[in-house]
Protein backbone atom coordinates (compact mmCIF):
# COMPACT_ATOMS: atom_id res chain seq x y z
CA UNK A 1 0.00 0.00 0.00
CA UNK A 2 1.44 3.30 -0.87
CA UNK A 3 0.31 6.63 1.33
CA UNK A 4 -0.21 10.19 -0.54
CA UNK A 5 -1.35 13.23 0.95
CA UNK A 6 -2.53 16.38 -0.49
CA UNK A 7 -2.70 19.80 0.74
CA UNK A 8 -4.18 23.04 -0.45
CA UNK A 9 -1.97 25.87 1.15
CA UNK A 10 -3.38 27.86 4.20
CA UNK A 11 -5.45 31.39 3.17
CA UNK A 12 -3.48 34.27 2.57
CA UNK A 13 -3.90 38.15 3.13
CA UNK A 14 -5.05 38.21 -0.56
CA UNK A 15 -7.82 35.62 -0.13
CA UNK A 16 -8.89 37.76 2.81
CA UNK A 17 -8.86 40.96 0.44
CA UNK A 18 -10.72 38.88 -2.33
CA UNK A 19 -8.01 39.04 -4.74
CA UNK A 20 -6.86 36.76 -7.44
CA UNK A 21 -3.16 35.52 -6.48
CA UNK A 22 -2.59 33.16 -9.29
CA UNK A 23 1.66 32.95 -9.57
CA UNK A 24 1.99 36.53 -7.43
CA UNK A 25 3.64 35.32 -4.10
CA UNK A 26 1.42 36.35 -1.83
CA UNK A 27 1.75 35.48 1.83
CA UNK A 28 -0.23 33.71 4.26
CA UNK A 29 -2.40 35.42 7.06
CA UNK A 30 -2.52 35.06 10.73
CA UNK A 31 -5.06 32.19 10.15
CA UNK A 32 -3.58 30.56 7.23
CA UNK A 33 -0.41 30.30 9.89
CA UNK A 34 -2.63 28.30 12.04
CA UNK A 35 -5.00 26.57 9.86
CA UNK A 36 -1.28 24.94 8.30
CA UNK A 37 -0.17 24.39 12.10
CA UNK A 38 -3.88 22.52 12.48
CA UNK A 39 -3.55 20.25 9.39
CA UNK A 40 0.48 19.15 10.62
CA UNK A 41 -1.06 18.15 13.82
CA UNK A 42 -3.87 16.38 12.87
CA UNK A 43 -1.65 14.49 10.12
CA UNK A 44 0.26 13.50 13.18
CA UNK A 45 -2.20 12.52 15.53
CA UNK A 46 -3.26 10.03 12.99
CA UNK A 47 -0.16 8.66 12.81
CA UNK A 48 1.14 9.84 9.55
CA UNK A 49 4.85 9.71 8.80
CA UNK A 50 6.10 10.71 5.80
CA UNK A 51 9.70 10.42 3.74
CA UNK A 52 9.43 13.30 1.05
CA UNK A 53 7.73 16.08 0.09
CA UNK A 54 6.87 18.66 -2.54
CA UNK A 55 5.98 21.87 -2.75
CA UNK A 56 5.65 24.76 -5.50
CA UNK A 57 7.60 27.81 -6.40
CA UNK A 58 5.07 30.20 -4.34
CA UNK A 59 5.90 31.20 -0.53
CA UNK A 60 2.61 30.11 0.56
CA UNK A 61 2.76 26.82 0.19
CA UNK A 62 5.81 26.04 0.89
CA UNK A 63 5.66 28.16 4.19
CA UNK A 64 2.32 26.02 4.87
CA UNK A 65 4.59 22.83 4.50
CA UNK A 66 7.23 24.48 7.19
CA UNK A 67 4.77 24.82 9.56
CA UNK A 68 3.20 21.05 9.08
CA UNK A 69 6.56 19.71 8.99
CA UNK A 70 7.30 21.14 12.33
CA UNK A 71 4.33 20.01 13.38
CA UNK A 72 4.59 16.25 12.61
CA UNK A 73 8.53 16.80 13.99
CA UNK A 74 9.73 15.94 10.39
CA UNK A 75 11.16 19.71 9.75
CA UNK A 76 14.35 17.51 8.56
CA UNK A 77 12.71 16.15 6.05
CA UNK A 78 13.85 16.57 1.87
CA UNK A 79 11.45 18.73 0.04
CA UNK A 80 11.48 19.07 -3.79
CA UNK A 81 10.05 22.60 -5.57
CA UNK A 82 8.37 22.52 -8.87
CA UNK A 83 7.18 25.52 -10.72
CA UNK A 84 4.77 22.95 -12.32
CA UNK A 85 3.07 22.32 -8.74
CA UNK A 86 2.30 26.23 -8.87
CA UNK A 87 -1.32 27.92 -8.83
CA UNK A 88 -3.40 28.40 -11.95
CA UNK A 89 -1.72 31.55 -13.81
CA UNK A 90 -4.85 33.87 -13.82
CA UNK A 91 -3.39 36.15 -16.39
CA UNK A 92 -4.11 40.07 -16.26
CA UNK A 93 -6.77 39.09 -13.78
CA UNK A 94 -3.62 38.36 -11.16
CA UNK A 95 -3.38 40.92 -8.67
CA UNK A 96 -7.16 42.20 -8.73
CA UNK A 97 -9.88 42.23 -6.53
CA UNK A 98 -13.11 39.67 -7.70
CA UNK A 99 -15.46 41.51 -7.31
CA UNK A 100 -13.79 44.94 -9.31
CA UNK A 101 -13.34 42.27 -11.90
CA UNK A 102 -17.13 41.23 -11.65
CA UNK A 103 -18.40 44.86 -12.13
CA UNK A 104 -15.63 45.19 -15.04
CA UNK A 105 -16.11 42.27 -17.65
CA UNK A 106 -19.60 41.17 -15.83
CA UNK A 107 -20.61 38.07 -13.83
CA UNK A 108 -21.22 35.70 -16.00
CA UNK A 109 -17.72 36.04 -18.08
CA UNK A 110 -15.82 35.90 -14.78
CA UNK A 111 -17.49 33.34 -13.74
CA UNK A 112 -16.82 31.52 -17.03
CA UNK A 113 -13.08 32.29 -16.48
CA UNK A 114 -12.96 31.03 -12.85
CA UNK A 115 -15.07 27.76 -13.62
CA UNK A 116 -14.83 26.69 -16.91
CA UNK A 117 -12.45 24.03 -17.48
CA UNK A 118 -11.53 25.20 -20.81
CA UNK A 119 -11.96 29.28 -20.27
CA UNK A 120 -8.60 31.04 -20.16
CA UNK A 121 -8.62 34.64 -18.49
CA UNK A 122 -7.17 37.55 -20.71
CA UNK A 123 -3.36 37.06 -20.79
CA UNK A 124 -0.36 38.68 -19.77
CA UNK A 125 0.47 41.52 -22.33
CA UNK A 126 4.24 41.65 -23.75
CA UNK A 127 6.33 43.28 -21.17
CA UNK A 128 4.41 42.98 -18.30
CA UNK A 129 6.28 43.17 -14.89
CA UNK A 130 4.04 40.51 -13.65
CA UNK A 131 5.13 37.70 -16.44
CA UNK A 132 7.07 34.74 -15.10
CA UNK A 133 9.73 35.21 -17.58
CA UNK A 134 10.75 38.09 -15.86
CA UNK A 135 10.69 36.76 -12.33
CA UNK A 136 14.11 35.56 -11.74
CA UNK A 137 12.46 32.46 -9.23
CA UNK A 138 11.69 30.70 -13.45
CA UNK A 139 15.06 31.51 -14.11
CA UNK A 140 15.92 27.97 -14.07
CA UNK A 141 12.76 26.97 -16.59
CA UNK A 142 12.34 27.28 -20.25
CA UNK A 143 10.74 30.56 -21.19
CA UNK A 144 8.40 28.96 -23.67
CA UNK A 145 6.77 26.48 -21.24
CA UNK A 146 6.11 29.49 -18.60
CA UNK A 147 1.92 30.67 -18.62
CA UNK A 148 0.88 34.17 -19.62
CA UNK A 149 -2.62 32.33 -18.56
CA UNK A 150 -4.30 29.40 -17.98
CA UNK A 151 -7.73 27.81 -18.11
CA UNK A 152 -8.13 25.14 -15.31
CA UNK A 153 -7.18 22.65 -18.24
CA UNK A 154 -4.05 24.05 -18.84
CA UNK A 155 -3.31 23.85 -15.24
CA UNK A 156 -4.13 20.49 -15.13
CA UNK A 157 -2.03 19.33 -18.09
CA UNK A 158 1.07 21.19 -16.72
CA UNK A 159 0.81 19.01 -13.36
CA UNK A 160 0.53 16.13 -15.07
CA UNK A 161 4.55 15.25 -16.17
CA UNK A 162 5.38 15.84 -12.81
CA UNK A 163 3.02 13.39 -11.55
CA UNK A 164 4.26 10.57 -14.21
CA UNK A 165 7.48 11.77 -13.66
CA UNK A 166 8.54 12.56 -10.36
CA UNK A 167 6.03 11.32 -8.12
CA UNK A 168 4.86 7.95 -9.41
CA UNK A 169 8.73 6.30 -9.86
CA UNK A 170 8.91 7.54 -5.64
CA UNK A 171 5.59 5.61 -4.58
CA UNK A 172 6.43 2.89 -6.38
CA UNK A 173 9.44 2.93 -4.47
CA UNK A 174 7.40 2.96 -1.61
CA UNK A 175 7.78 6.48 -0.40
CA UNK A 176 5.68 8.35 1.73
CA UNK A 177 4.54 11.28 0.01
CA UNK A 178 3.54 14.83 1.31
CA UNK A 179 2.21 17.02 -1.31
CA UNK A 180 1.17 21.04 -0.36
CA UNK A 181 0.17 23.47 -3.48
CA UNK A 182 -2.46 24.73 -4.58
CA UNK A 183 -6.30 24.25 -5.77
CA UNK A 184 -5.61 23.86 -9.34
CA UNK A 185 -2.26 21.61 -9.19
CA UNK A 186 -4.04 19.33 -6.52
CA UNK A 187 -7.07 19.61 -9.17
CA UNK A 188 -4.14 17.99 -11.36
CA UNK A 189 -2.90 15.59 -9.48
CA UNK A 190 -6.44 14.32 -8.60
CA UNK A 191 -6.90 14.14 -12.12
CA UNK A 192 -4.46 11.95 -12.68
CA UNK A 193 -4.82 9.50 -10.21
CA UNK A 194 -8.61 9.20 -10.75
CA UNK A 195 -8.85 9.20 -13.81
CA UNK A 196 -11.13 12.31 -13.88
CA UNK A 197 -12.98 13.70 -16.70
CA UNK A 198 -13.54 16.86 -17.70
CA UNK A 199 -16.64 17.79 -15.94
CA UNK A 200 -15.18 15.97 -12.60
CA UNK A 201 -12.23 17.83 -12.86
CA UNK A 202 -14.05 21.34 -13.29
CA UNK A 203 -16.13 20.77 -9.96
CA UNK A 204 -13.37 19.65 -7.96
CA UNK A 205 -12.96 21.71 -4.88
CA UNK A 206 -9.95 21.43 -1.94
CA UNK A 207 -10.48 23.48 1.57
CA UNK A 208 -7.33 25.73 2.46
CA UNK A 209 -5.19 23.48 4.68
CA UNK A 210 -7.58 20.17 5.14
CA UNK A 211 -5.35 17.09 4.01
CA UNK A 212 -6.53 14.71 1.21
CA UNK A 213 -5.36 11.59 2.19
CA UNK A 214 -5.03 8.48 -0.48
CA UNK A 215 -4.00 5.08 0.23
CA UNK A 216 -2.95 3.16 -3.02
CA UNK A 217 -2.18 0.15 -4.65
CA UNK A 218 0.40 -1.27 -6.46
CA UNK A 219 -0.82 0.16 -9.59
CA UNK A 220 -1.23 3.23 -8.07
CA UNK A 221 -5.13 2.86 -8.21
CA UNK A 222 -7.26 4.23 -5.19
CA UNK A 223 -7.78 2.05 -2.37
CA UNK A 224 -9.11 4.73 0.04
CA UNK A 225 -9.67 8.09 0.06
CA UNK A 226 -10.37 10.56 2.86
CA UNK A 227 -10.36 13.80 4.43
CA UNK A 228 -8.52 14.58 8.09
CA UNK A 229 -9.92 16.99 9.95
CA UNK A 230 -9.56 18.47 13.51
CA UNK A 231 -12.02 20.41 15.35
CA UNK A 232 -14.92 22.19 14.16
CA UNK A 233 -13.62 25.04 12.12
CA UNK A 234 -11.62 22.48 9.60
CA UNK A 235 -14.79 20.48 9.56
CA UNK A 236 -16.75 24.15 8.85
CA UNK A 237 -14.16 25.06 5.90
CA UNK A 238 -14.62 21.29 4.13
CA UNK A 239 -18.57 21.20 4.61
CA UNK A 240 -18.51 25.11 3.47
CA UNK A 241 -15.93 24.40 0.65
CA UNK A 242 -18.03 21.71 -0.72
CA UNK A 243 -20.68 24.40 -1.67
CA UNK A 244 -20.53 25.84 -5.25
CA UNK A 245 -20.47 29.58 -5.49
CA UNK A 246 -23.77 31.51 -5.44
CA UNK A 247 -24.35 34.35 -7.50
CA UNK A 248 -23.24 37.29 -5.74
CA UNK A 249 -20.15 39.20 -7.06
CA UNK A 250 -17.86 38.65 -3.94
CA UNK A 251 -18.62 35.04 -4.77
CA UNK A 252 -17.78 34.72 -8.28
Amino acid sequence: MHSLILVRHGKTEWSRQNRFAGWADAELSASGIEEARRAGAALAAAGYRFDLCHTSYLSRAARTLEIMLEALGQSDLPVARSWRLNERHYGDLQGSNRAKMALQHGNEKLANWRRGFDSRPPALPDNDPRLPERDQLYADVDPALLPRGESLADAAARVAPYWREDMVPQLRAGKRLLVVAHTASIRGLVTAIEGLDDTSAAAFRIATAIPLAYSLDDDLKVLEKQTITSGWSSRLRHFLNKRKPGSRISWV
